[in-house]
């Protein structure tokens, strides 16, 4: 007797790949983010600009479903809007920070906010550490005398490390990696401020203080939160107004946790005696871009680059091969992701944000 055939399982049809623009690429993205795309949507699907977002360059999204952003990219309601009425449904951040997207108006829009949250948190902690060792020791003005064969180390007096009261505000990944590397340099007193003490920073010797307690005992300051409306200035002039004569505060956050008006009032009354940053409140006119050539209308900005006790870089703590690694695998995952409606923590959630 024969035997019926097996049914054979529905045939599926070939799940449609997004489309997807990437905003403000740099040649690190086409080492790195671009095959990753390539290799998982198909490079029919991908199109790299190198301009930034902003109500000017929405109109470039249209027929994609999802555009990829980063840092200082404008990502506000009004953009938003455009980006729905083009047909975008994915915002993808190529950063673990929001500040610069509406999360509120996108999720008003139905757009969802994916994000990178923890791309290299080593990167970023040992450039911090790097920035208060160049600063503390006079590195770059080492540097550029013996380059110009000047080999005297007059004013290059630095101080230890070593014994030093350090505070670290913030400790999320990256905050907490800062202060284990900084730990092992032995401070007189670790201490941190942070809403959510960490229990593994306790048991390490961390003393969790006040906010204004920080600003007041700590020699080092190592900024590590992210921009929200309870972070914005959060060093400004009543925190400096508390702080040690001499206080060294490194940011390597974002740039308007400092405020830059307090800030340079005290570098003039010799209250802050460094200050290393790898961002700024205002930078999104100048980073990642080469103003070489370009007289700088940003007189603040201009101001603090004339301090011989300033050391500011371009916003290039997380650049290394495997922060650029993670960031390209996450946002493919991210991607996949969303097309399979699958929930994920890289999901930003509507919150209270600037």
């Amino acid at each position: 007797q024969a035997h019926p055939a097996p049914k054979q399982p529905p045939v599926k049809s070939p799940q449609k790949m997004p489309k997807v623009l990437v905003y403000s690429l740099e040649k690190y993205d086409e080492k790195y983010l671009v095959p990753g795309l390539h290799a998982s949507i198909g490079a029919d699907n991908v199109r790299t600009v190198r301009v930034p977002l902003s109500k000017d360059t929405t109109d470039l999204a249209k027929g994609y479903d999802a555009v990829c952003l980063f840092v200082n990219d404008v990502c506000n309601a009004e953009v938003l809007k455009l980006l729905a009425e083009s047909g975008v449904k994915l915002i993808l951040l190529r950063n673990a920070g929001f500040n610069n997207v509406d999360v509120n108006a996108a999720a008003t829009l139905g757009l969802s906010v994916r994000r990178v949250p923890a791309y290299s948190p080593n990167a970023v902690a040992e450039f911090a550490v790097g920035l208060l060792l160049t600063t503390v020791r006079k590195i770059n003005k080492a540097y550029n005398r013996v380059r110009e064969h000047n080999f005297s180390i007059s004013g290059l007096e630095g101080f230890d490390i070593h014994g030093k009261v350090i505070g670290i505000v913030g400790t999320g990944n990256i905050g907490k990696i800062t202060a284990k590397i900084l730990n092992g340099f032995g401070p007189s007193r670790l201490i941190g401020y942070d809403e959510y003490p960490a229990e593994d920073m306790k048991a390490m010797g961390m003393e969790y203080v006040t906010r204004e307690e920080l600003f007041r005992e700590a020699d080092i300051i190592s900024m590590h939160v992210p921009l929200l409306p309870s972070t914005y200035h959060i060093i400004n002039k009543a925190a400096i107004a508390l702080m040690k004569p001499g206080v060294v505060i490194i940011n390597t956050s974002r740039g308007a946790l400092v405020e830059t008006a307090a800030a340079v009032e005290g570098l003039d009354q010799r209250i802050i005696g460094g200050l290393a940053m790898d961002v700024y409140e205002n930078e999104s006119s100048y980073f990642f871009k080469d103003c070489s050539d370009q007289i700088m209308d940003d007189v603040a900005f201009s101001r603090l680059l004339t301090y011989p006790n300033v050391i500011i870089t371009g916003h290039q703590a997380f650049l290394t091969r495997e922060a650029l690694q993670t960031i390209a695998t996450t946002t493919v995952q991210n991607i996949k992701d969303f097309t399979d409606g699958v929930d994920t923590p890289n999901i930003v959630k509507p919150q209270g944000h600037i």
